[in-house]
């Protein structure tokens, strides 16, 4: 979200900003407080297919918005949320969409106390019914493993 934070705002290169992060923060002590470890494969992929396909996912996300809401107009930090959860939603077919959709919302609440965790849970759960109904579905019927 950090990388997706700084490429949006200061239009960084995505290339650059992942070779920065895998090199300087990834797996490194935030705020003096080590870091849970990173796999940097995973990083990589999910920043660099987030900034790839940034016209389609802020297309998706606009029509899952309210009509007074655009992407563009959102604060850059939950923009970052909903474009990272909309692309693992959307691409990473091997991420359950619902643990996908927990664990973005998770993100929101670390960063807002308002309504902007709802919106995420909203938006990614409309996401997830365009684009992965039959895992819903299976995972309604069976069971999520991931989100019990």
């Amino acid at each position: 979200m950090q990388a997706l934070y700084q490429i949006d705002l200061a239009q960084a290169d995505p290339e650059l900003t992942i070779a920065e992060f895998v090199r300087h923060r990834l797996g490194k002590k935030v705020e003096g407080e080590a870091a849970r470890p990173a796999d940097a494969n995973w990083f990589a992929d999910l920043v660099r297919g987030t900034s790839a396909r940034q016209v389609e996912i802020d297309a998706a996300l606009n029509e899952m918005l309210d009509k007074e809401r655009k992407v563009e107009r959102l604060e850059t930090t939950l923009r970052a949320i909903v474009r990272a959860g909309a692309y693992e939603v959307m691409v990473r077919t091997d991420v359950p969409p619902r643990s996908a959709i927990n664990e973005y919302v998770e993100l929101a609440n670390a960063f807002f106390s308002g309504t902007e965790p709802r919106l995420v849970n909203g938006v990614l759960d409309r996401i997830a019914q365009r684009y992965r109904a039959e895992d819903l579905a299976r995972a309604s019927v069976g069971g999520d493993a991931q989100t019990g």
